[in-house]
């Protein structure tokens, strides 16, 4: 414990330099100063990371020791972005932005330590699996509902509540990600065994994968109705790898790909906005004033960055439309270089091995499934924006973790880590818990694994 323990303090205490070091730097490219704040903005952050760290200390003390520390150093490089994007007319100033950056990424790891303390044991939650079903799909469906749903740059995906405008897909994603997981943990030898024939196919029987199917389609019917195509293709991928991993049968991934060039070409022939995407991810100059232009100017601004980028806080991203969300990995670019850009996409790998390697070591299958599918939405997301903002993709409007401006994203983000810490808790995954009504202690990696 105590190894793993120490490894992430004296990783954290690096973030913490980390963050600092470029926080200053980016003041003195900006404005040829020292910010007069840097001291109460380093006791901020240190009291923000060892706070989360002496949380896991407490309550998951064999917990991996990379993953927070990697999440703290993207999140506090994106703070520090944000903050140095000059003003905008008629939009909020970096600092403005930043500052409420601060308080999210407050509330995401108060929320990171309520996880740690509700979940004690991640299987647990394997007996709610039709309750996260109802909530996942509710979630989605609320922004559809006339008077709290906004549209906002073309996808009905927010919701407002008086002051508060929140994504509720992102919190769907954790919740049917625990659904998935719980229903193929229990009947996957089922779906793996049974057959049913149609024509020259042998599927599983819809009988047992139904219920799994139905909350796969509703998902995808309403990210593509509200026209949000990145959260469609994370919940594609989702239900694809994860019944993979759940029954052992490659053929899913066959078939996943399979279904998903037919859904493309569907979506291609039958919805404007999705021809459109990839029209101007094609050939973004056919109108480069207009919706050519976020590509264009990310390009621009990419180019300029170079192989050591032009400086922390001396970038001319403004002109980026969302530069502090769907496009920070074209200012980090810009800024940072080629270099920095690669050290952040080496980072998410980093969280990616890490999650799987917790996954792989995981006894208990609904806690092997439940890491598969975190690990997922997240290197996931994160290759679907950074692959959008370089060209490689059409462009989805998804954020890239921990790094891009938004509440929503940030605050679920650091859920989904301390889900993916608790699982890897070993010491604590291990501890049989006592059956409600019996009273008996079940063995371990009973159950339905």
């Amino acid at each position: 414990m105590t190894n793993r323990r120490n490894t992430e303090l004296g990783l954290m205490l690096l973030a913490v330099i980390i963050t600092a070091g470029a926080y200053v730097l980016a003041s003195l490219g900006a404005e040829a100063r020292i910010p007069a704040n840097v001291v109460p903005f380093l006791v901020i952050v240190l009291g923000l990371l060892l706070g989360a760290h002496v949380a896991l200390r407490r309550l998951a003390p064999d917990a991996d020791p990379i993953l927070l520390p990697v999440a703290a150093v993207l999140n506090g490089l994106g703070y520090v972005l944000i903050a140095g994007l000059p003003p905008m007319p008629n939009m909020p100033s970096g600092e403005e932005l930043a500052r409420q950056q601060a308080l999210w990424t407050a509330i995401g790891v108060g929320a990171f330590i309520a996880t740690l303390v509700v979940v004690k044991r991640p299987r647990d939650l394997e007996r709610y699996r039709y309750t996260f079903a109802l909530v996942g799909i509710g979630l989605l469906l609320l922004p559809l509902i006339p008077g709290i749903g906004r549209e906002i740059n073309g996808s009905r995906i927010w919701v407002g509540l008086g002051p508060v405008n929140f994504q509720p897909g992102e919190v769907a994603k954790v919740v049917l990600a625990l659904f998935f997981a719980a229903y193929l943990a229990d009947q996957r030898e089922l779906i793996a065994t049974s057959v049913w024939k149609l024509g020259p196919l042998r599927l599983p029987d819809p009988k047992y994968l139904g219920p799994v199917v139905i909350a796969w389609l509703v998902t995808l019917v309403v990210m593509v109705y509200q026209k949000d195509l990145g959260s469609s293709l994370m919940f594609f991928a989702l239900f694809v790898v994860m019944l993979w991993v759940a029954t052992d049968r490659p053929s899913f991934l066959v078939l996943g790909g399979g279904l998903f060039a037919a859904g493309a070409w569907f979506a291609w022939s039958a919805f404007s906005h999705v021809r459109q995407r990839v029209d101007i991810w094609l050939d973004p100059w056919q109108d480069p004033s207009d919706s050519g232009y976020q590509i264009i100017q990310g390009l621009f601004a990419m180019g300029f960055g170079g192989l050591a980028g032009t400086g922390l806080g001396l970038g001319s991203s403004v002109r980026i439309p969302a530069s502090e969300s769907d496009y920070i990995f074209a200012v980090v670019v810009e800024q940072l270089g080629l270099l920095g850009g690669t050290v952040v996409i080496v980072a998410f790998l980093l969280m990616v091995g890490a999650g799987l390697r917790i996954a792989s070591l995981a006894e208990h299958a609904f806690d092997k499934l439940l890491a598969t599918g975190l690990t997922l939405l997240l290197g996931v997301q994160a290759f679907l924006i950074i692959g959008g903002v370089t060209r490689l993709l059409p462009l989805t409007g998804v954020t890239l973790p921990f790094m891009s401006y938004g509440g929503s994203s940030l605050v679920v983000n650091y859920v989904l880590l301390a889900l993916l810490l608790r699982i890897s808790d070993r010491r604590r995954a291990t501890v049989p818990s006592v059956d409600a009504d019996t009273g008996a202690m079940p063995a371990v990696g009973g159950g339905h694994g």
